[in-house]
């Protein structure tokens, strides 16, 4: 149907053009707001109204004249109607609808994909630094960014994900203090165990016991290796130098398990030390100050963010020399332009909210032809953890927070992946760890990988050759369920679009659940498996291209496609 559909947008514009040259540029269709308005929809005739200085429902008339003249209407569409002020409704013939059928079937996995454009897009996301486990917020986070990634690479985009994270701060020289004297022999809460002194009841060490496991292995004198780095334990308690390598390789090993277990890997992991080691940092602020976007005040030196948009000026180098945080982030990203990424997506916690006005003033104020916009941003919020009724909140692991791998253990990736992307980035959400494990309708990734699974089930039953389906004669798909099918499979390729275009994932599995309780009432209301042989193929036919749309969106996502359930 996505020939059929371009074929007439082809049509509707040569219309346009004919009633006023350069409106055809505009042509456009729309999804009616009742489905029982028709199967597509345009508001072309009140938005030249006005220009043509007609009334519009005379003008829709004409339109609708003119429209029935063209071919592609003639051959494809059942009817043209006019509702309102101007809206012109169309409703497609039965065979027209049909042709997604083999669309599906012929196309496969690359239904619904784009050719590639030849862009380039940075994915950055994670970007946890190797201080502890990875918790559910890294888990929102690695769902979101990988899907997002999967969005892009259906659009034809090149797609690159990295993740960013520092080595050698204050909080690693914490991690390697707090590794130190648990391989002393101390613990959380001895006399000598640190305390933040502006907030005495907080602990300003890491208490979790993954500490404990990593000064075993320091004292064993263990090699870990992680993607991007492995370093072998001195095993001296002294050595507060190999202790901090050594945890630093440890949990970036934990983080790796992690993000296995979810089924993701990233093309590259970038240092924030190497920004500083490189000279990038010390080549941004010096670029800043000659081009006249810095000025000196209370032994500080300012960013004249102002110009740009911020609400304020911000300190980029501190009385006692040391950089903000968000200077660095701005030589990454010239870093990010110069590597030749014309798109850049950053995903990242609410509490970075702060951080985007700065950063783009600062890539701005650089003037290395970096576009106004850039970077684009999705922030997320944090998640909330249920079982059994009640909250979850601490993980023996972590000490404090419950983990990605713990959530997995207890549900599954499939049930992670589709609940963390089951709403809005920037939504609240509660995981529900019961509801993840539940084997019914109520279970939203049940439910969808229920529907591919019960359609494998009626073409094993079948046992014919599901490749031999796209030739086969589609006629017999006139009924209600299978046209409403139809033009829903239909409506697979541009859903992607529009999800990549706004960062939407959570549109996909909107998208897949509402396919998955069509199909399941389609089911419900024809036989597929009838005595007739050319009615079954026409229907074994439409469910085996459901099943692959099902299949090719749940990839999407990250998730499996089972046959059996």
């Amino acid at each position: 149907m996505l020939s059929v559909k371009n074929e007439l947008l082809e049509a509707l514009a040569a219309s346009l053009e004919n009633l006023l040259p350069g409106a055809g540029a505009k042509a456009a269709f729309e999804s009616p707001k009742v489905a029982a308005h028709g199967d597509l929809a345009t508001t072309a005739a009140m938005q030249l109204a006005k220009p043509l200085k007609l009334n519009p429902r005379q003008l829709a008339e004409t339109l609708r004249a003119e429209l029935l003249s063209q071919g592609a209407f003639a051959r494809w569409v059942q009817a043209i109607e006019i509702a309102g002020p101007g809206f012109i409704n169309i409703r497609l013939k039965p065979e027209s609808k049909q042709q997604v059928v083999r669309e599906v079937l012929d196309q496969g996995a690359e239904f619904g994909n784009q050719v590639s454009n030849g862009r380039r897009i940075l994915v950055e996301f994670v970007s946890a630094n190797p201080t502890g486990p990875l918790h559910v917020g890294h888990g929102r986070q690695a769902a979101l960014g990988d899907a997002i990634c999967n969005l892009f690479s259906t659009q034809g985009w090149q797609v690159h994900r990295e993740f960013y994270y520092n080595d050698a701060g204050v909080q690693i020289q914490t991690l390697a203090t707090s590794t130190q004297l648990r391989a002393k022999g101390f613990k959380p809460g001895d006399d000598c165990w640190p305390v933040d002194p502006e907030n005495p009841l907080s602990k300003a060490f890491y208490n979790g016991d993954y500490i404990q496991d990593i000064a075993d292995d320091f004292l064993a004198r263990k090699t870990v290796a992680a993607d991007d780095r492995s370093f072998a334990a001195s095993g001296d308690v002294e050595d507060l130098e190999s202790i901090r390598n050594f945890a630093v390789a440890y949990l970036r090993h934990e983080q790796d398990k992690d993000l296995q277990a979810f089924n993701l890997k990233f093309d590259e992991y970038y240092l924030e030390s190497s920004l500083y080691t490189s000279g990038r940092v010390e080549q941004t602020v010096n670029k800043l100050v000659a081009n006249g976007k810095t000025y000196e005040k209370d032994g500080a030196l300012w960013l004249r963010s102002m110009d740009y948009g911020d609400d304020k000026d911000r300190v980029m180098r501190k009385q006692d020399g040391s950089y903000t945080y968000f200077v660095p982030d701005v030589a990454y990203h010239i870093a990010k332009w110069e590597r030749g990424f014309t798109k850049v997506v950053n995903i990242q916690g609410t509490d970075h909210h702060g951080t985007i006005a700065r950063v783009r003033a600062g890539l701005q104020a650089a003037d290395v032809g970096i576009p106004l916009g850039y970077p684009d941003y999705v922030l997320h919020t944090m998640v909330r953890v249920v079982k059994a009724g009640e909250e979850v909140k601490i993980s023996k692991r972590a000490g404090s927070y419950v983990t990605l791998r713990d959530l997995i253990e207890w549900t599954s990736k499939d049930a992670v992946r589709f609940f963390l992307l089951s709403r809005k980035p920037d939504t609240e959400y509660t995981f529900d760890v019961d509801l993840a494990v539940a084997k019914n309708n109520d279970n939203p990734v049940y439910y969808v990988q229920y529907a591919h699974a019960r359609i494998c089930s009626v073409l094993a039953a079948w046992g014919g050759d599901a490749g031999s389906l796209s030739g086969v004669e589609l006629t017999a798909l006139q009924s209600p369920q299978a046209l409403a099918l139809m033009l829903l499979l239909a409506k697979y390729p541009e859903m992607l679009t529009a999800a990549a275009q706004d960062f939407a994932p959570h549109d996909v599995t909107f998208y897949l659940r509402e396919l998955a309780a069509c199909y399941h009432s389609y089911y419900d209301a024809e036989r597929i498996l009838v005595d007739d042989e050319a009615v079954k193929l026409a229907r074994l036919a439409l469910v085996a291209a459901t099943a692959q749309v099902l299949h090719n969106g749940l990839a999407v996502l990250g998730v499996s496609a089972p046959q059996k359930m």
